[in-house]
Parts: C-alpha cells; structure tokens; sequence
C-alpha cells in the first residue's frame, strides 16, 4: 500500500484525511450515531415494505388470484398468503 500511497498524491492526500478523521472521537462518535440512523430508517422502510405487500396479496387473494401469481408479484411465500384473512 505504501508503494500505491508514494505514486499516487490524492490517494495519499486521502489516506491522511482518513487517518485524522478516524483518530478524532468526536467525528467517530458522529459515524456512529449515523450508521444507527441509517440502520433504523432500514428497517423502518424494509417493514413498510413489508406491510405494503402484505396489503396488495390480501388485496389479491380477495379478488380470487391463485396464490402463486400472487406469490411471484409480491414475493411473499405461498404459506405466509395462505395466512393471509
């Protein structure tokens, strides 16, 4: 990596940058707080997700579509629309 480093200013310029912003508590403790952000609006969208398809297979099973096309729009499994009232 040195030699990569040595031939190459922006690379090194960056590695710099990365090493005093990684050293600093502060600016570690701010990634951090961001990446649980993130995580948390992942799996708020991942369960919205979840609840929208859910709504349009019971949608579906109500108007009478078989439960394997109804699987493939939505990509529930054919036991979780079985469960579906």
């Amino acid at each position: 990596m040195s030699t990569m480093l040595q031939d190459c200013p922006p690379v090194l310029a960056a590695y710099e940058e990365f090493k005093q912003f990684s050293s600093d508590p502060e600016m570690r403790e701010r990634v951090r707080a961001r990446e649980r952000f993130l995580n948390d609006w992942r799996l708020k969208i991942g369960g919205a997700r979840r609840e929208e398809k859910i709504t349009i297979a019971k949608n579906m099973k109500q108007e009478g579509f078989d439960v394997a096309i109804i699987a493939k729009m939505t990509g529930l499994s054919p036991a979780e629309i079985a469960r579906l009232e």
